[in-house]
């Protein structure tokens, strides 16, 4: 397994992260440990989780990722957690308030059984806490060694330069970004990646395989197969998205070049996400245990530019065009941002 600098920090990280949200908390205890051993044996040390994961059962993610780990190592591993969007019914249950940010974070090292996280995120911006006040908490926690390094999640370019600011006035590491990026969602291409270069922060990229649909396992014109993740409900809101006829068309356009390549489909798209030097980790997530092998063999593989660029003339057809979303407004999921929860719960309300 290759590790890379998370940013200008001296923090290694495995090439390749496990991540648990949609199936730690959902999946046995037994088939999430079984993926936890399965991520160490393939060399993955990086382990990313957060509060909510686990959902309506908040923290249940992060105590199944605890229990997996007991007996492991802890300096051998590095944990990642996060804190902001809502973990329960009162208005202090969320956000990046002192006090959410403090009582988030004590609870997150009782569930994951430690007394320190190597990198606190926040889940994502909050437009009603100064941020003062948010890096501030943050800083404490870092003082108080609960908290080795900080990191942001789907904050724009210039949420991110006002935290760096704060950050070196308070003298704390803020040394990563955790965005989506992928093959078809390139968003933090034109804004936040250069923006993070010159910062020296490093990329912590999620969804490398589009929630699936970059797998190839959905097909144009087909039905969503049983058991996916565009079947399910709560994971079918964010891969649907990559599920038009055109976009679908277009990744099998990439089977061919994975397979000239030796790669799967998913292989291919979590090396071309590892590309950049920018990126120190891409996160992935298992319900079985040999999926995380099958991933885990991207870390390393580099790809020629002459495949980089077949893989750019898949995504475009002369009916519909580029077919990769690119819009630097676009940084999160409409279904993630403080705001949408808000505006879901008073459409609930209402």
């Amino acid at each position: 397994m290759e590790h890379r600098r998370l940013g200008d920090s001296g923090l290694h990280v495995s090439a390749i992260t496990y991540g648990n949200w949609l199936t730690h908390g959902r999946a046995s205890a037994e088939t999430a440990r079984a993926c936890v051993a399965a991520a160490l044996d393939a060399g993955i040390t990086s382990f990313d989780t957060a509060d909510v994961y686990g959902a309506p059962d908040y923290g249940a993610a992060e105590e199944v990722l605890g229990g997996a780990l007991a007996g492991v190592r802890r300096e051998s591993v590095e944990l990642f957690t996060k804190v902001c969007l809502p973990t329960g019914a009162g208005p202090n249950d969320r956000g990046l308030s002192r006090k959410h940010i403090q009582e988030s974070c004590h609870a997150s090292l009782r569930r994951l059984g430690v007394d320190h996280v190597d990198l606190y995120q926040a889940h994502r911006y909050d437009e009603g806490t100064p941020l003062e006040e948010t890096m501030t908490a943050f800083a404490d926690l870092v003082r108080q060694g609960k908290v080795l390094y900080l990191g942001v999640s789907e904050w724009s370019s210039d949420q991110i330069r006002r935290a760096a600011a704060l950050a070196r006035e308070l003298r704390v590491p803020l040394v990563a970004n955790q965005p989506q990026y992928s093959i078809l969602w390139r968003v933090i291409e034109a804004e936040v990646m250069p923006t993070c270069v010159g910062l020296g922060i490093g990329q912590i990229a999620f969804s490398p395989v589009a929630q699936g649909a970059l797998s190839g396992k959905y097909l144009p014109g087909q039905t969503r197969p049983d058991g996916s993740r565009a079947a399910d409900e709560r994971g079918g809101r964010f891969v649907g998205r990559y599920l038009s006829d055109p976009v679908l068309a277009a990744v099998q356009r990439l089977r061919p070049m994975s397979e000239q390549a030796g790669l799967s489909l998913a292989q291919l798209a979590i090396a071309w996400v590892l590309k950049d030097a920018a990126v120190a980790t891409a996160i992935i997530g298992a319900s079985r245990p040999e999926q995380i092998a099958q991933n885990a063999a991207a870390a390393g593989r580099r790809l020629d530019p002459d495949l980089m660029a077949a893989i750019d003339a898949a995504m475009v057809d002369e009916v519909h065009g580029d077919l990769v979303e690119r819009d630097p407004a676009k940084i999160a999921s409409p279904f993630d941002t403080m705001a949408s929860w808000k505006a879901r719960e008073d459409t609930a309300v209402a």
